[in-house]
């Protein structure tokens, strides 16, 4: 039974599964070579291929730029007149004017239909393996499919629900998704473990899980209108919070860039993570999207460099600036920027050069690239100054970051915009730009306390709590700069705290939403249509179930 459902799935995932992002060693088998292979192998087969999704998913282009560029938080023009056109896409959705032939809409539909594909399929081989760890890897599964489908139910307001790999899902919205997600992953926590790592489904991770599905339920029972946070669901949350919390098992990182750097999959404070250590062959996409292409974070690659893709906006930069004046807000909070390198020295070791983290502004300083290699100073170390835009063909263009950036043809220049550096630029991959080691974030332990917090203020009575666990999480970033604890909190707030702490992590659509401030203005956004809270289902997958009458309708307004 086994090797012919495995065969089944083999073919569905051999393109796709070259990258495993577990740490399961994940192989592609046919039925033939399935009949040599142990128990433990095919069934790490199984499980493999369910998490092999998530790196895709975690691309620049995809997951990433529905939840960040539709927002306040990220801006994407043609830079330049041309770069990063790619037929208006990145303008459209940061207009909330996105259509349904949208091709990273497309990609990130097809990456989670395809995610909860997988995970069937390994749910309906894994009873029949006699392996001793196939009841977890079956419980994974379940999980992985909860997961994919909590993430559909975001994007696009549905969820599949679906056991048999030969019938047809049954399409859940609302309440019925809700419901149905929570008793999925309500059924695992008795079997998942606690040790097996951020790259896998824990008992941390389904209390994460579940306490994100409560916080959102409001949102995703009715979608298109005012939202209900019951008194219910707050209280689930604070106790699927206190659980992870009062396990003892993460730690808020001192140093808050050290969450994202290359080392990070042993960081205490990630709970569930998309696994890319180097052997796993992750890519380094949320390194180099935002930094300038005259940037090159590596001495050992001329050609690893940024991409000059898409900066903050005004708006949120000054809700960092407002927060903190009159200071600047690096020197107040540890979590807006690192400097690494230090601008008054010329000449530095290449092993010892390391650019700078968080939000860049202004000049930018590095490794200088002339006729594709870099300048070395006379005792052979590497030459370091002033950037300009040379591999735009713009030497007289300092590489000065500006606040100001927007889609006119002077606010959309390769200096505009303030940029993100919150991942390390992988220092160990084989190929500097392409690849990367650190994990991606999905779940930390400063999410679950600013979680907690916002279920304290929306339940009511809960202030000083709420004020608590706020102040915890600023407190702990003790490494360098510790920002300074909150006097008072309420959900405006808590809201700007959770862009100060959670900022291009993939939450911010979501949040928007939640707190009611998605239908807003902010740059080169006016659109203030609610039914644009999810996104369009694409029309090729309508278009594919278009023999099943009134089986996958479009998302209003679209």
């Amino acid at each position: 039974m086994i090797k012919k459902i495995f065969y089944i799935l083999s073919l569905y995932t051999v393109a796709t599964v070259a990258g495993s992002c577990t740490k399961l060693h994940e192989r592609v088998l046919d039925e033939t070579s399935s009949t040599g292979s142990t128990e433990k192998e095919v069934a790490e087969g199984l499980i493999a291929p369910v998490y092999a999704i998530l790196p895709g998913l975690f691309q620049h282009t995809q997951y990433f730029a529905l939840q960040q560029i539709s927002t306040d938080q990220a801006i994407l023009p043609y830079r330049g007149g041309t770069d990063w056109g790619d037929n208006g896409i990145y303008i459209s959705l940061h207009k909330h004017e996105t259509t349904s032939a949208d091709p990273n809409v497309r990609n990130v539909w097809n990456n989670l239909t395809q995610g909860i594909s997988r995970s069937i399929l390994a749910i309906n081989a894994l009873p029949s393996s006699t392996d001793p760890n196939a009841q977890l890897f079956l419980a994974e599964a379940r999980g992985m499919r909860a997961y994919y489908n909590l993430l559909c139910l975001d994007l696009f307001g549905i969820a599949f629900q679906k056991d048999d790999p030969q019938t047809n899902s049954v399409i859940l919205r609302g309440n019925d998704a809700v419901e149905y997600i929570k008793s999925e992953l309500l059924a695992i926590e008795p079997i998942v473990r606690d040790d097996t790592g951020p790259g896998r489904i824990t008992k941390a991770a389904v209390w994460g899980l579940l306490a994100r599905l409560h916080l959102q339920a409001a949102v995703y029972r009715d979608i298109y209108g005012s939202f209900n946070f019951t008194g219910e669901d707050m209280d689930k949350v604070i106790q699927y919070c206190d659980q992870i919390i009062n396990s003892g098992k993460f730690v808020l990182s001192p140093e808050y860039f050290e969450i994202f750097d290359d080392a990070n999959h042993t960081n205490k404070e990630l709970i569930f993570a998309v696994d890319q250590r180097a052997d796993l062959n992750g890519h380094n996409r949320m390194a180099y999207f935002s930094l300038s292409g005259d940037q090159f974070p590596l001495a050992a690659y001329p050609g690893a460099n940024g991409t000059d893709g898409p900066g903050i906006t005004s708006d949120f930069y000054q809700t960092w600036a407002q927060a903190y004046a009159p200071n600047d807000p690096a020197e107040m909070d540890g979590r807006f920027f690192k400097r690494n390198l230090d601008t008054t020295t010329t000449c530095i070791p290449g092993d010892d050069f390391h650019i700078d983290r968080g939000i860049l502004r202004g000049q930018q300083y590095g490794l200088i690239r002339t006729g594709g290699a870099f300048e070395t100073c006379p005792n052979g170390d590497m030459k370091v100054g002033k950037l300009y835009n040379n591999t735009r063909n713009r030497p007289d263009l300092p590489v000065f970051f500006t606040e100001n950036i927007d889609f006119t043809v002077a606010g959309s220049n390769y200096n505009n915009g303030y940029r993100v550096e919150k991942y390390e630029f992988s220092r160990g991959s084989v190929s500097g730009r392409n690849f990367g080691e650190h994990d991606i974030v999905i779940l930390r332990l400063a999410d679950i306390y600013l979680m907690r917090a916002e279920a304290r203020l929306r339940k009511g009575g809960g202030e000083a709590e709420a004020l608590a666990d706020v102040n915890t999480v600023r407190a702990s970033r003790t490494a360098r700069v510790v920002p300074p604890a909150l006097t008072e909190i309420n959900l405006d707030l808590l809201y700007r705290e959770r862009g100060f702490e959670l900022y291009w992590e993939n939450v911010c659509r979501t949040d928007m939403i939640r707190f009611g401030k998605y239908e807003g203005t902010w740059t080169e956004k006016t659109n203030s249509d609610p039914q644009k809270r999810i996104f369009p289902i694409p029309q090729n997958a309508i278009d594919g179930a278009s023999n099943l009458p009134d089986y996958l309708i479009q998302n209003a307004g679209y």
